[in-house]
């Protein structure tokens, strides 16, 4: 029996670009930064003080100001992208269809600024500083579950997990759910908010985030001989991902198909990638395997590519052992050179931003990359955004403890 096709239909995000699909691939094709300096917390005696943060953000517009209240940001993010994502999808959601359209959501650290917050308050009121709705603040899955509460959601519904991966694998894993037949629909995705004073400060120490305070929207550089280390960033990107039988059965527009996917470990390191690249090409090798396209097809990259020493040369390795000399003509751009980094969110966002350019036929540039790393000398698309007749895509995310996903898709022309 044949498998069913899957396609995107729909896309929002809440993000430092912008929120809302339309603003986001605005500032993705001007190469607009979204990082600037922290103005969340006191930072004053932190390394690190610049991320990307939401800008503008009015959570009352999604959803009804009593569940504001009850809600963490991530989950805030999550709901807001949902429903623009089911708005700009147009996907009616009824009593009769709602069980055969699920929320698959990436996620990495639930609530962390309610948790640092609450502590704060316990340690300074004891039990009467916590919140009722603490534990229902801070936990990973609900995210997902406010999406299926507002949007009156009832099919599968669960959180993944993965670090970096997590958003990308989202994505993956609802194609795989419609191509069982298990769904109709999935609104998939990830969300993250993470910019708070203890994670600023750990992955300050850990040495993996930049310090270039001074110009915080030149601090993401990917594949850049001066990188040094990702900037955190905080939002929300989701899709609706969907069958073609069922997209075309109510007259939907769609973005690009989903052919392929892969995910794995590398079973080697809590943060550091496999030498060489060997790690990262085995998923995408397998990705290309799912999707049955050759390293040839490929048109386009969306490269993890966090601005990190380590990580940024072993992608270049990685997309060298796969596609050969084939790397040198295909086009790989960063997106986090502009967004900075989304953990859990990262690679849904990507995947929206590689649909567009499928369905456009724009590729995104990397920003600030002025000096080339010579170890790193792939086509990065440098500096502004480019025209090109893409029609094969792949995008990856990598995670720490050695979590790795890869996405092909493939521009709608039918």
């Amino acid at each position: 029996m044949e498998l069913p096709r899957v396609v995107l239909t729909g896309m929002g995000g809440v993000t430092p670009i912008g929120i809302g699909i339309g603003p986001i691939w605005e500032s993705a094709c001007a190469g607009r930064s979204g990082i600037g300096p922290i103005t969340l917390f006191d930072v004053s005696d932190q390394p690190c003080r610049i991320a990307g943060e939401v800008r503008g953000f009015e959570p009352a517009r999604y959803m009804p100001p009593k569940h504001v209240k009850r809600m963490d940001d991530f989950a805030r993010y999550a709901v807001a992208a949902a429903v623009l994502a089911v708005e700009d999808a147009q996907l009616p959601i009824t009593p009769e269809n709602s069980r055969r359209i699920g929320v698959l959501l990436g996620n990495n650290n639930g609530g962390a600024r309610t948790i640092f917050r609450t502590v704060t308050s316990f340690n300074a009121d004891g039990p009467s500083g916590v919140s009722p709705f603490y534990i229902t603040a801070i936990t990973s899955n609900m995210a997902p579950a406010q999406v299926a509460i507002r949007l009156q959601v009832r099919g599968p519904n669960f959180t993944i997990g993965n670090a970096c991966a997590s958003g990308l694998n989202a994505i993956g894993e609802a194609w795989r759910y419609i191509r069982d037949g298990i769904c109709d629909a999935i609104l998939a995705g990830g969300s993250d908010a993470l910019i708070d004073p203890t994670e600023i400060a750990g992955f300050s120490n850990s040495r993996a985030v930049s310090l270039r305070n001074d110009e915080p929207e030149r601090a993401s550089r990917p594949f850049d001989r001066d990188r040094d280390g990702f900037v955190l960033s905080e939002g929300a990107a989701m899709a609706v991902v969907e069958s073609l039988e069922h997209a075309r059965a109510r007259g939907a527009r769609i973005y690009a198909e989903i052919l392929g996917y892969a995910t794995g470990s590398e079973a080697y390191h809590i943060a550091a990638p496999l030498p060489d690249g060997v790690g990262v090409a085995a998923c995408m090798q397998a990705a290309l395997d799912s999707a049955g396209a050759r390293p040839e097809d490929i048109d386009y990259i969306n490269a993890h590519a966090t601005s990190t020493t380590l990580g940024d040369l072993n992608e270049t390795q990685g997309i060298k052992l796969v596609f050969g000399k084939h790397a040198l003509r295909c086009a790989v751009s960063a997106t986090k050179s502009m967004t900075g980094h989304l953990i859990g969110a990262s690679g849904a966002l990507e995947t929206l931003i590689t649909a567009k350019t499928l369905e456009t036929g724009v590729i995104t540039p990397t920003i600030n990359l002025d000096n080339p790393d010579p170890e790193c000398d792939l086509d990065y698309v440098p500096h502004t955004a480019r025209r090109a007749d893409a029609r094969y895509a792949l995008t990856n995310s990598f995670g720490f403890g050695g979590a790795n996903a890869s996405l092909v898709l493939r521009r709608w022309d039918e």
